[in-house]
C-alpha cells in the first residue's frame, strides 16, 4: 500500500505529513516506557524483520499481490508506541534507498500504514484479550484478529486521503468498495503471518512479547484454608520457556529476515499490490509522479549493474535488512538511553535498594499459572 507521489495533492499530503510527525514525535516519548536493554536490539529487528516481509508479495486475487503491512506485528511484539517508529524506519528506508512510495507522499504512508495500523490493532488487541481466556493460544488469535482488521482500516484511511485531496476525479464510493475488497484478502495474509511469527516468539520467549506481559495471573497462597493474592515483593521469575537466550533469539530473527529477504524474496508474486491494482483500474495513477529516487542503485529492489535478476534481488534484500536492522537498532538505543538519562536519583535509588524480604506467614501451598 505505498502510495507514490502524485495520487494525493500537496496541500494534503503537507497535513498528513504533520500529523506524522507529531506521532512519531508522541511515539518517541512512548517507546521510552517501552524499551529496556533487551526489547531495545528486537525493535530493531522487528523493523529489519518488517521490510524483509514486505518483499515478499503473495497472490489475493486474479492479477493481484498483497504484502505484510507491519503495524500489528510491531505493536504486538514490542508495544504501539514502539511498533509506530518500527513501521516508519521501514518506510523511510524504502522511500529512500529502494524508491518504494513516494517522499512527498511519507505522511501519507506512515499515517496509512504506520499509525493506523497500529492503533486500530493494537486496540483490537487489548480488548480481546481483556475477555478471552489467558493462554498463550489467546494471544495468537488475538493477534490473527486485531491483524485482520488493520489491513482494510488502512484501506479506509487511504481512501478518506483520496477524497479530500486525490488528484483525478474518481468516484470515491468505487474507490472505497476495490480497497476494502482487496485488502480485505490482503488481511487475511497479514493475520497469518503476524499470528505465526507472535506465536513462534511467545513459544520460545513469552516474557519478550510486548501484548502477553501482564497476563500472568497472580500467585496464589492458601492460608488457612482459603485461597489469597500472594503479595508482589519482587520481579516476577522467569518462565521455564523463557530460559533461551534473547540474543539467540535475535540472532534467529536475523537469519530468518536476511534468508527471506536474499532468497525467499525471488519467488514472490510479481503481479501489483492492492493498492496498484485498484489505481491502475480506476485511474487514480494518472498523475502519478517519477520517485525523486528513482536513480537509485538499489531502486526496485535490485543493485544497479548487477544483470542477473536472482542475484540482484538478493543483494539488494540484504542490504536493505542490514540498513534497517543497524538504523532501528539505533533509534531504539538512542531512545533507551534517553530514558535512562532521564531518569531521577530518587527513580534510580528506588531501583537498586533491597527488596523486601517480609515473608508470609501460615501458608502452605501455592500455585500460579502464566501463559
Amino acid at each position: 500500500m505505498h502510495v507514490p507521489d502524485g495520487f494525493i495533492d500537496a496541500p494534503t499530503s503537507t497535513a498528513t505529513g504533520v500529523i506524522a510527525a507529531g506521532a512519531i514525535a508522541v511515539s518517541l516519548r512512548g517507546a521510552r516506557r517501552e524499551l529496556d536493554e533487551r526489547t531495545a536490539p528486537l525493535a530493531g529487528l522487528v523493523a529489519a524483520f518488517i521490510f524483509a516481509v514486505q518483499m515478499l508479495n503473495f497472490p489475493v486475487a486474479a492479477g493481484t499481490s498483497g504484502h505484510l503491512l507491519g503495524g500489528a506485528l510491531a505493536a504486538i511484539l514490542v508495544g504501539p508506541y514502539t511498533g509506530v517508529l518500527c513501521v516508519s524506519v521501514v518506510l523511510l528506508m524504502q522511500g529512500i534507498l529502494f524508491a518504494d512510495g513516494g517522499l512527498t507522499a511519507l505522511g501519507v504512508n506512515i499515517t496509512n500504514m504506520a499509525i493506523v495500523t497500529t492503533v486500530v490493532a493494537y486496540a483490537l488487541f487489548r480488548g480481546l484479550v481483556k475477555v478471552l481466556p489467558r493462554t498463550r493460544r489467546s494471544v495468537t488469535s488475538a493477534a490473527f484478529v486485531a491483524a485482520l482488521v488493520s489491513v482494510p482500516a488502512a484501506a479506509l484511511a487511504f481512501t478518506l486521503m483520496y477524497a479530500i485531496g486525490g488528484t483525478t476525479d474518481v468516484s470515491i464510493g468505487k474507490v472505497a468498495t476495490a480497497m476494502v475488497g482487496v485488502h480485505v484478502l490482503i488481511g487475511i495474509g497479514e493475520a497469518v503471518i503476524t499470528a505465526l511469527t507472535v506465536g513462534a516468539v511467545i513459544a520460545v520467549r513469552p516474557d519478550l512479547v510486548y501484548g502477553a506481559r501482564g497476563l500472568t495471573q497472580n500467585l496464589k497462597l492458601r492460608v488457612n484454608g482459603e485461597l489469597v493474592d500472594a503479595p508482589t515483593a519482587g520481579p516476577e521469575p522467569v518462565p521455564a520457556a523463557a530460559r533461551t537466550s534473547h540474543r539467540k533469539v535475535w540472532a534467529a530473527g536475523l537469519v530468518a529476515s536476511l534468508v527471506l529477504a536474499g532468497f525467499v524474496s525471488f519467488y514472490a508474486s510479481a503481479d501489483p499490490d492492492g493498492l496498484e491494482k485498484v489505481a491502475a483500474d480506476h485511474g487514480i495513477d494518472k498523475k502519478t509522479e517519477e520517485h525523486s529516487t528513482a536513480g537509485s542503485p538499489l531502486a526496485d529492489y535490485g543493485v544497479e549493474d548487477v544483470d542477473d535478476a536472482r542475484l540482484s534481488g538478493g543483494l539488494a534484500g540484504v542490504i536493505g535488512v542490514g540498513v534497517t536492522v543497524v538504523a532501528g537498532t539505533g533509534v531504539f538505543w538512542a531512545v533507551r538511553r534517553r530514558r535512562t538519562d532521564d531518569a531521577s536519583p530518587t527513580e534510580t535509588s528506588s531501583t537498586t535498594g533491597t527488596p523486601d524480604t517480609t515473608s508470609t506467614p501460615d501458608t502452605t501451598s501455592t500455585t500460579s499459572t502464566s501463559v
